[in-house]
């Protein structure tokens, strides 16, 4: 029995997530009860477990894993303040009178939502309760309008910046390290920055498919599909927006993802800066957009539109800077350099940063007083403290595990499959297709990356491919009946006539969809690789 304490202790663990007990201290509790069996059957040694406290210090010092709390804040109060509704149904309105065109706006909105909350079940359930009733009402055949809100939800999942592929990086990083070091090989890092350049063209192929699969669908059977009468509309139950609150549902949003996603892909910023700067960013618009319904304009709204305005201009000196546009900076400088060198920059740094920070307390106000600022911030505290609860104790889980032999079985297993490097990888993503139907990606990535991704590396593969195949593979288990998390997030927000069976065939055809996407990755890397 001892021998096999490692296959018994991932059982353990598998049997008591799916029984339906609290992730992390399941993961904490399992570790720790086959450690002192480990102790007692003398296969464990105890003084492995002091690496914990210094692994938990690492993570609360890891400055990539510092931009999950600021991309799910910026996340949340995008969705509680209703900006992202605000860009469906603007795109909703522009492409109803079109064959199709509603399927089109939630896929759309499904890729910028990605690109600005990163959350699935946000995503999911906001344009389920708005597109959904306005796709029914315009005649659209259930299973594709459920489908399609479902796979646009899940892009969350792959388009950058994602909450999966910050925790991702961190964890092939690890991996990587080890992998290298086993090899004799110099440590080579790998970023977020690499996986948001290396997911960009996957999540835009996935968009393209979507949109295609639509268009088919429109032609081959227009009734499933129709245009939008003369009186349905996406909103039909609200007055129509002004021109203002049209053009801020389009502008605001996209705004803020060139200058997150701009920052990060430009090499301008780390992701943990640019987070910060979509937190704040998000945060002002949410100040505008509540101020929008005041029937006159607000001095806070003044404010806040100046803040706005600050952040832009600080946003553009710092590409500017950093691409020349106004004067060579020395080699390596940061942009605070011309900030600081002059009186002239100290001024004008002093203005920028005075008007961002009080664009931000007027929204933050704005916030407070329409009772949507504790609500945002109590739903960005719970999920960011899930996600590092989970960390902390998978943690302990991949110490003890490893102490009891369990890494070196996974690689003796792993390499010794037939086919080499191609065998364990269609071995390793069947079995994460297989458990993401039961687990969270969380768990997923917390538990069965470490073990599965040095293996890999040292048979040949690219951290950074590996690391988006995995996340697309999760997206489509995100996906798959019956256990798809993003269909359960649909039938809960779904109207009564919305039956299960409706939302598993909607989903199907673009698992497919899915499924292509993710064997052009497997075999045209550069898919991933062209662009970093």
């Amino acid at each position: 029995m001892a021998d096999y304490l490692h296959i018994l202790m991932f059982a353990a663990a598998f049997i008591a997530l799916l029984a339906g007990y609290q992730v992390a201290l399941t993961l904490g509790g399992i570790a720790l009860a086959f450690a002192a069996l480990g102790v007692a059957f003398d296969v464990f040694e105890p003084r492995a477990l002091i690496f914990w406290p210094s692994r938990i210090l690492g993570n609360m010092s890891n400055q990539v894993l510092a931009a999950v709390p600021l991309f799910v804040i910026m996340g949340v109060i995008l969705e509680k303040s209703r900006v992202a509704e605000d860009l469906l149904i603007a795109t909703g309105r522009l492409l109803s009178g079109v064959r199709g065109g509603l399927g089109y706006a939630v896929v759309i909105v499904g890729a910028l939502l990605a690109a600005s909350t990163g959350i699935v079940g946000a995503t999911v359930v906001t344009m389920t309760l708005i597109a959904l009733p306005s796709m029914l009402r315009q005649g659209y055949d259930k299973r594709i309008a459920a489908g399609t809100i479902a796979a646009s939800g899940t892009l969350g999942q792959i388009i950058p910046p994602s909450i999966v592929l910050i925790v991702l990086a961190d964890t092939v990083s690890n991996a990587n390290a080890e992998a290298r070091q086993a090899m004799g090989q110099p440590p080579s890092p790998v970023s977020a920055g690499d996986l948001f350049t290396g997911a960009l063209l996957p999540g835009m192929l996935l968009v393209g498919l979507y949109l295609a699969y639509l268009a088919f669908i429109a032609i081959k059977n227009p009734a499933s599909m129709p245009a939008r009468s003369q009186n349905i509309d996406i909103d039909q139950d609200q007055d129509i927006p002004s021109v203002a609150r049209t053009a801020f549902s389009f502008i605001a949003p996209i705004t803020l993802i060139i200058a997150v996603l701009g920052s990060i892909l430009g090499g301008f910023t780390s992701p943990t800066e640019a987070a910060a700067v979509g937190a704040i960013g998000a945060i002002i618009l949410a100040g505008i957009r509540i101020r929008l319904d005041d029937e006159k304009t607000s001095p806070f709204m003044v404010i806040s539109i100046a803040g706005a305005f600050a952040l832009i201009l600080l946003i553009l000196t710092v590409w500017g800077l950093k691409l020349g546009w106004l004067g060579n900076l020395p080699e390596d400088a940061p942009p605070s350099l011309f900030f600081s060198s002059s009186l002239l920059g100290k001024i004008y740094a002093a203005l920028i940063c005075g008007l961002i920070g009080a664009g931000t307390f007027a929204s933050l106000f704005t916030l407070g007083s329409s009772q949507k600022l504790q609500t945002s911030f109590n739903s960005a505290a719970q999920i960011t403290s899930m996600i590092f609860l989970i960390l902390i104790c998978a943690g302990l889980f991949s110490i003890v595990f490893r102490g009891l032999g369990g890494d070196e079985f996974i690689e003796h297993l792993l390499i010794n499959i037939p086919g080499g490097m191609w065998g364990a990888l269609a071995v390793t993503m069947l079995v994460m297709f297989l458990m993401g139907f039961f687990l969270d990606f969380l768990e997923i990535t917390f538990i069965i990356v470490p073990l599965v991704a040095p293996p890999l590396i040292m048979l040949g593969a690219d951290p950074v491919w590996l690391a988006i195949l995995m996340a697309m593979n999760l997206q489509t288990s995100f996906l798959t009946p019956p256990f798809g998390f993003a269909l359960f997030y649909l039938k809960g927000a779904a109207p009564p006539e919305i039956d299960t069976p409706d939302i598993w065939r909607g989903a199907i055809p673009f698992i497919g969809l899915q499924i292509i996407a993710l064997l052009a990755v497997v075999f045209i890397p550069q898919l991933v690789t062209a662009l970093i």
